[in-house]
């Protein structure tokens, strides 16, 4: 069996406010340790209504400290939106807070529109990713004598650092320095098998890595049965519509009778490209198949749903369908 993780991007539901999302991402956290996930990663986005994880390091401290074992990490921090050295400082402070339970993915996307990112990122080079993920790792090796640039903490803990990628840039990346590969395939999954043969391809061998690691995103909605899990996808579909057609909002509830045109259909069928939708056998089935076809080291489940509780059953029978 492989590993199975959790991705949360905190979501804030129509009627309720970040308070709430963090709450119910904490919440979910301690269920997930206890139902066995590997780890608890949050994404960094700005700018969404939808989506209260902008301050990703903070959010992190606030579920390790409510959690005593399971992973916490970024999946990820947009690099290119901050200085190395200041994510340096953050994940060096988070390990120095909660050893041996965090982990780093970076991206290189803004996670955001143009006009955010540029807000964001004053007086940063847009083009200097692959510089700036070195740099950072430098940070966490033991300093050298005369080194004058330290990250305080940071130094010294080796925090491990992630790509996360939905292009073959990342992939290439991932595979020249040797790091694990984590996939965006839960929301675009178009490159994803070439992307995998690309970094297997060309992976060169690290101290850390001897192998490569790749970890494939999943979009998983279960219930008790699957016209309920169907069901509450809807508040997934309605959401990601508006979010590409240039409307982000709150997360809404489920609707019955939607009815998508030729567009809006192009949109969702593209964007669960990568999903397991239904009862605990079908999850079961669809989940296997994409670990089958991808051969990943371990998937990583994005599942939201309106409903707290129907979220916490939804990642409940994901745990039992990798249980099985």
């Amino acid at each position: 069996m492989i590993p199975y993780s959790v991705l949360d991007l905190a979501p804030i539901c129509e009627g309720s406010d970040a308070k709430q999302a963090f709450a119910r991402s904490l919440d979910l956290a301690r269920h997930a340790e206890r139902w066995g996930y590997n780890r608890f990663w949050l994404a960094e986005h700005h700018g969404m209504p939808g989506i209260a994880s902008a301050a990703t390091s903070v959010v992190i401290a606030y579920v390790a400290s409510g959690t005593s074992k399971i992973r916490i990490g970024a999946g990820g921090v947009m690099l290119p939106n901050h200085a190395p050295l200041v994510i340096a400082e953050q994940f060096g402070t988070l390990e120095a807070l909660f050893p041996g339970r965090i982990d780093l993915a970076v991206g290189r996307a803004p996670g955001t529109d143009q006009i955010t990112a540029q807000a964001l990122r004053r007086g940063l080079s847009d083009d200097s990713f692959p510089q700036d993920v070195v740099e950072l790792m430098s940070y966490f090796q033991p300093a050298q004598p005369g080194q004058q640039v330290r990250a305080v903490p940071g130094e010294g803990l080796n925090v491990p650092v992630w790509i996360l990628g939905s292009s073959l840039y990342g992939a290439h990346l991932a595979a020249m320095l040797g790091l694990p590969y984590a996939f965006a395939s839960h929301f675009a999954p178009a490159q994803l098998m070439r992307a995998l043969a690309v970094y297997r391809a060309g992976y060169r061998p690290s101290q850390r890595w001897p192998r490569p690691y790749a970890m494939v995103g999943v979009t998983a909605v279960a219930a008790d049965t699957d016209e309920e899990a169907r069901h509450l996808a809807t508040s997934l579909e309605q959401s990601v519509v508006r979010l590409r057609t240039g409307k982000p909002g709150k997360l809404p509830p489920p609707a019955r009778g939607l009815r998508w045109n030729e567009s809006e259909q192009e949109i969702l069928d593209q964007f669960f490209g990568c999903s397991a939708i239904g009862s605990l056998s079908t999850v079961r089935k669809q989940l296997a198949d994409i670990a089958a076809r991808t051969e990943a080291d371990e998937l990583i489940i994005a599942s939201n749903v309106f409903d707290h509780t129907a979220r916490l059953r939804s990642h409940e029978l994901v745990a039992q369908a990798r249980q099985a």
